[in-house]
């Protein structure tokens, strides 16, 4: 039988201090202090001793320990449109506000502005963010043209931003927590192309608040064509877009859905589609949208909706400020850039969350 002796290296597990680096080096711990976070006057021969003794044991600074002892507050302020009635935002503030109740604890304080959904109202409330004193942003840039001038003059801050929802500028600047919206609309299109019909007239629908709206409809239109380009297969297919306003249920009539095989609803109002198509007794009409709100689970149910694509709205609420928590509170790196899985539901596969 053989006995084998086990050793373990205390230098490498313990934690070394501040402390103890100061009686180590024979200097006062602010001296340590000091060389550790950069600032002051040190004597490069104390420099020299205390950078060899953290190399020696090393040390790890304490950050969240350093900020409640300090009593730090962050602060973060969330831009996004009323949710009252709107349950796709709902949602969304609900992983906003599961976020604060957790990370409150660390110093962080949510606070919120919330616009009509509306361009006016929008960029009032755009004015009172830039003046708002805080230390980082979640932002929903609803209207392309507004949140693009906002963010350039923003930018000047300084101060650490985040997108939900629409990534409008796709670049190393800002970090976005949503869908890859161009990739959603492709896989709407593969969606769409499931059918044996010869001929195959698709309705596209815009159904927005303000005809001027988000680019997110474009880009998941963009994303839906490229599916088809190039595919020979799908010659045969028939494209119509079509624009409606607000709820949009009286600007749609019987003669629009004459012969169309497929629709697809570029947000999460894909119910009012089906309700339109079920009380006029119209069959036959595959049905493509977004999100889990209550009436599109009921059509998706019953079947008048085939496929709803899931954007998970309450996780990129609280992976917005998981972000921010993590680059401000924390100080680590984070990925700028964090996609949220694309999720197709069917009435066979859907669950109540």
């Amino acid at each position: 039988m053989h006995l084998y002796k086990i050793t373990f290296n205390l230098k490498i597990i313990s934690i070394i201090t501040i402390k103890k680096i100061a009686e180590l080096a024979n200097v006062s711990t602010g001296t340590v202090d000091r060389i550790i976070h950069n600032r002051g006057q040190v004597t490069l021969d104390n420099v020299r001793k205390v950078n060899a003794i953290i190399e020696e044991y090393g040390y790890e600074r304490n950050i969240l320990a350093s900020n409640l002892a300090l009593n730090r507050k962050f602060h973060f302020a969330v831009l996004l449109p009323k949710y009252e009635n709107l349950e796709y935002w709902k949602s969304q503030i609900a992983g906003i506000e599961k976020a604060a109740i957790e990370f409150g604890k660390f110093g962080v304080v949510l606070d919120y502005f919330f616009y009509d959904y509306n361009t006016t109202s929008f960029k009032k409330h755009l004015k009172k963010v830039m003046n708002f004193k805080c230390d980082g942003l979640l932002f929903a840039p609803v209207f392309y043209k507004e949140s693009v001038h906002f963010l350039s003059e923003y930018k000047k801050k300084g101060i650490p931003i985040v997108m939900i929802d629409s990534n409008i500028v796709r670049n190393q600047k800002y970090a976005y927590v949503g869908q890859d919206a161009f990739q959603s609309g492709y896989l709407a299109g593969r969606l769409v192309s499931f059918s044996l019909q010869k001929e195959k007239k698709v309705l596209i629908f815009k159904i927005t608040r303000e005809i001027d709206s988000t680019s997110a409809y474009l880009q998941r239109i963009d994303g839906f064509y490229s599916f088809f380009i190039d595919r020979d297969e799908f010659s045969n297919f028939k494209f119509s877009e079509v624009t409606i306003k607000d709820s949009g249920i009286s600007q749609l009539n019987k003669e629009m859905f004459t012969d169309v095989n497929s629709v697809f609803v570029t947000n999460s109002r894909a119910y009012i589609i089906a309700r339109f198509l079920q009380e006029n007794d119209i069959k036959g009409v595959r049905i493509i949208g977004y999100d889990l709100l209550k009436e599109n689970v009921e059509y998706l149910k019953s079947g008048v909706i085939d496929f709803l694509i899931n954007q998970k709205p309450e996780e990129q609420g609280y992976m917005g400020i998981n972000y921010l928590y993590k680059k401000l509170v924390l100080q680590e790196p984070v990925e700028n850039t964090h996609y949220i899985p694309l999720e197709i539901i069917l009435k066979e596969n859907y669950s109540e969350r």
